[in-house]
């Protein structure tokens, strides 16, 4: 897909969004009624914890006190954020870096800003009883991944998979709960919660621990935006990371937020989500250069490992200009 594809996937979701969405009333610069500039934030799938600190800092006003009013547009399948963001339609979005990469390997000149999760959420979820622990073991099953994946392509061109047949995700894991020989993607801090608390035996295997660990949760803007916009992409910034410091630390009133958002994320899976998050998001990395750090080390990689299983042409992309960290602080 190339970038007039990319201009014609946002188009369509435009359409599809209707005049009289969130989307429609927010314009890049416009003033809202307290005098706060209002910009969008489009996120990358229906609201859940993985996007907790941007909503944090709307629940707490910590936007507004940034001088922002800041609508944040739920996103859900096949939402495709990259195209939204990159052709102005949001000013702000969510997305992990693999998708970021792919869309800049397609013309979208999106710049990440900070990354909230360190380490990636994602994994392959089995059942405890088939004694599979490791990627290498799949096999003599059904796989459901996202056709099209960058994880999927990942683990479909790195092991051998023998006698596995791959499905399109089902969305939920009823399938799992009911057939012993089928694993399916998961991120680590919702579906497996799920599973075994309807009577299932998830167990995890951490793609991120086979070479594939983007970061995620991105707020990502476009080129053209943070160069005619800075000081608000600064405000942005900095408001958003308060917001992820706060959620991490005192949950419970923006959980409330996003059960409301959306109600099939329960307080208890909320809560559990944030325990499991701590770990992805204070890695050695945050502990040692701060929250949502990045480093071009981190997203070299990412790009060789794309390259390496052709998600991407070699060459594509460059890797410094896939981030900055002028609103963190020296670049690494």
């Amino acid at each position: 897909m190339k970038w007039m594809a990319l201009m014609m996937v946002a188009g369509t979701a435009i359409f599809a969004a209707g005049c009289g969405s969130e989307q429609e009333k927010q314009k890049p610069g416009t003033t809202a009624s307290g005098g706060e500039e209002s910009v969008s934030l489009v996120l990358n799938w229906f609201p859940e914890m993985e996007h907790g600190g941007f909503y944090a800092a709307q629940v707490n006003d910590l936007y507004k006190k940034a001088g922002l009013d800041v609508t944040i547009v739920p996103g859900g399948v096949d939402v495709p954020v990259v195209a939204l963001v990159a052709t102005g339609r949001n000013q702000f979005g969510v997305a992990n870096a693999d998708d970021l990469i792919m869309g800049r390997a397609e013309g979208a000149d999106l710049v990440a800003l900070f990354a909230p999760m360190q380490d990636s959420p994602r994994v392959i979820m089995v059942h405890e009883a088939s004694g599979i622990r490791t990627l290498s073991d799949l096999k003599d099953m059904t796989l459901a991944m996202g056709i099209g994946s960058g994880f999927g392509a990942f683990v479909q061109k790195k092991y051998p998979l023998e006698n596995v047949t791959i499905v399109p995700y089902p969305g939920s894991i009823s399938v799992f709960l009911e057939n012993k020989d089928f694993a399916q993607q998961a991120y680590s801090i919702s579906e497996p919660f799920v599973a075994k608390k309807n009577g299932g035996d998830p167990h995890n295997i951490f793609v991120s621990e086979y070479g594939y660990n983007p970061y995620t949760s991105l707020l990502v803007v476009s080129r053209d935006y943070l160069e005619k916009n800075r000081d608000t992409v600064r405000r942005m910034v900095k408001a958003s990371l308060e917001g992820w410091d706060l959620y991490m630390k005192d949950p419970t009133r923006t959980n409330e937020h996003i059960n409301k958002q959306n109600p099939e994320m329960g307080m208890d899976i909320l809560a559990f989500g944030v325990g499991e998050m701590q770990g992805l998001v204070y890695t050695a990395d945050a502990k040692a250069s701060g929250l949502g750090t990045m480093t071009e080390a981190r997203w070299t990689q990412m790009v060789s490992v794309m390259e390496e299983v052709n998600l991407i042409k070699k060459g594509a992309v460059n890797p410094r200009e896939c981030f900055t960290t002028e609103f963190l602080g020296a670049p690494r």
